[in-house]
């Protein structure tokens, strides 16, 4: 099966709210309620012989330092932080499509996810940011 019919069937499958936008290309939003307070909106899209998944986590603030995620990087696996040159952060991840099945997909959508998830949490913690990040895949 070839790895945009992997990733369509996947995403189809999930619940909530999922768009196809372009061959190889969909769209998740995962509700507020799920993703610390506010929607999370995650891009999927397989072109170059890559699945790629982003999604936007955290909008610049001057009570956060980018660099703590970027820090952060060297203890991430697949997925991992960037920040854009405003301090805007987004995670990102990327796997070969070569022998990809829907486990995979599931993996590095997690990933993006938690990803995500833990900066907020980050974010809103009552140290402004300064404590280390709270378990999961990054306190591996």
């Amino acid at each position: 099966m070839a790895a945009v019919d992997v990733v369509d069937a996947f995403v189809r499958a999930l619940p909530g709210e999922t768009r196809r936008l372009a061959h190889g290309e969909w769209g998740i939003t995962m509700s507020g309620e799920q993703a610390n307070g506010w929607p999370l909106e995650i891009g999927v899209r397989v072109a170059d012989g890559m699945l790629r998944v982003q999604a936007f986590a955290l909008a610049a603030s001057e009570n956060l330092n980018p660099w703590n995620f970027l820090h952060w990087n060297r203890q991430t696996r697949y997925a991992r932080f960037a920040c854009t040159e405003a301090g805007d952060i987004w995670v990102h991840g990327d796997l070969p499509v070569q022998g990809l099945d829907e486990a995979a997909v599931d993996r590095l959508l997690g990933l993006v996810v938690e990803g995500a998830l833990i900066a907020r949490t980050y974010a809103a913690s009552p140290a402004g940011g300064e404590e280390p990040p709270p378990a999961g895949w990054l306190a591996q």
